[in-house]
């Protein structure tokens, strides 16, 4: 059973760093993605970044010189804005392309963990 616990959020001004972290458990597949989206009150999901299983990195355009996946697992977001404020989840998954091409596609991710509230004010 895939399990996926993230922590790391938080309260912080705009211009200041967070680092979210997702636990996984329960992955058997070789090749799989790892993405981070997001959700505002009011807003649709949005996709924030993706990796797959080789390192291979894709960032929504809203974050790109901002946010990095610097290793599995791991979102790190700098010089935040209010906009960022919103509840983010890790989800994990073999994407569309058995993992070896993954998209900011939310329905492309099969195991999604229970969010983590990363809150940035003005």
């Amino acid at each position: 059973q895939v399990q996926l616990v993230e922590s790391g959020g938080g309260s912080v001004q705009a211009g200041g760093s967070l680092r979210l972290s997702c636990a996984a458990s329960g992955i058997t597949y070789s090749r799989y993605c790892m993405g981070w989206f997001r959700q505002a009150p009011g807003k649709e999901r949005e996709g924030v970044a993706v990796i797959n299983s080789g390192g291979a990195t894709s960032y929504a355009d809203s974050v790109k010189g901002r946010f990095t996946i610097p290793r599995d697992n791991v979102l790190q977001m700098n010089s935040l804005k209010p906009e960022d404020t919103a509840m983010y989840y890790c989800a994990a998954g073999p994407g569309a392309f058995g993992g070896v091409w993954c998209r900011l596609r939310g329905d492309e991710f099969k195991y999604w963990g229970q969010g983590t509230q990363v809150t940035v004010s003005s």
